[in-house]
């Protein structure tokens, strides 16, 4: 087969595809023919060598993807061969025209979902689900602010949120995404480009403030989001690329909490719990991922310096 291969951490030109060996499952393992791979932000500060996990070399980059079971191990109960699935995790790397998985790594995708579609939903969605449910216990009624919600995270937390009951503010960085974060979902859409962006939202909320907000890029807004919070308001910080120097005394005038997040470091268990919501969600059509770009295999550098440019819309998958 053919597949992404890094011999050696650096930047996108480290990407390159190869000849490697197909892989054959072991007990509990399975076989997945890749139709298209989920290029996300985390790929590239692994593949540079940024990231607190660092896979041996060569390794191939990639942990979402969508497919068909090719083939199973011994003890495979969940799916067969020929199964349509979503890959959340592999054992042997996305970016490739097979991948190896445990079985706990691949979900039934529904019909109504195209397999590009599919490759949008491990990392993005369980993502969202995790920051809005098991780190921030969101409930119904509560007011979500979004921020970057035209991004693959972006776009699943309006989609989960609207659907749980909230009502949503998201804020983008383009007429386009601000567009499709609407038709999304959101109640209200905001250019955070603009100077009066936070009195906006202060004022959609009567002055009282967002019960939750998903940060995306700490870094650059955690201090403003303190006074963006009502009362015992939390914020999620999902995505960083620095330091900021905040004032505590933000977060101690109204019990708010700052919840850091990291979709490594859920339990079996919590991760189970969020695909069974997310393979529900796509099944009933209230989640529907969003192919922003999609890109040839051979071309995984573009897609990486792609992935992290600003003005994000929806979901990048490398087609194999």
């Amino acid at each position: 087969m053919k597949a992404i291969q890094v011999h050696e951490f650096g930047g996108p030109e480290v990407l390159k595809l190869e000849e490697a060996p197909d892989p054959t499952p072991g007990p509990g393992q399975v076989v997945v023919r890749i139709h298209a791979a989920g290029v996300n932000p985390v790929d590239t500060y692994v593949r540079a060598g940024r990231h607190a996990v660092r896979p041996p070399l060569p390794y191939t980059p990639g942990m979402d993807a969508a497919g068909v079971i090719e083939s199973v191990g011994e003890g495979i109960t969940r799916v067969k061969p020929g199964d349509r699935v979503y890959v959340a995790g592999t054992i042997s790397g996305a970016y490739a025209e097979k991948a190896l998985c445990a079985e706990s790594h691949v979900h039934a995708l529904a019909e109504r979902v195209s397999i590009e579609q599919g490759a949008a939903v491990g990392v993005p969605y369980a993502t969202a689900y995790r920051g809005l449910f098991q780190r921030a216990n969101a409930k119904p009624g509560e007011v979500v602010l979004i921020h970057g919600a035209s991004g693959g995270v972006g776009i699943a937390a309006v989609q989960l949120a609207r659907a749980a009951g909230l009502t949503v503010i998201g804020t983008g960085g383009t007429e386009k995404g601000r567009r499709l974060a609407t038709e999304q979902g959101a109640h209200h859409v905001l250019d955070h480009h603009l100077t009066d962006y936070l009195d906006q939202i202060k004022s959609l909320t009567s002055g009282r403030g967002v019960d939750l907000i998903l940060e995306m890029l700490a870094n650059v807004n955690l201090a403003k989001d303190l006074g963006l919070l009502a009362q015992k308001g939390r914020v999620v910080v999902i995505g960083n690329r620095g330091t900021i120097e905040i004032d505590p005394r933000a977060a101690m005038g109204k019990d708010s909490s700052i919840i850091g997040m990291s979709l490594f470091n859920a339990s079996p268990g919590e991760l189970a719990s969020v695909h069974a919501a997310l393979v529900a969600g796509l099944e009933n059509g209230s989640l529907r991922p969003v192919v922003g770009q999609k890109i040839p295999l051979a071309e995984a550098a573009h897609a990486h310096e792609a992935v992290i440019e600003p003005g994000a819309y929806g979901k990048i998958v490398l087609i194999p």
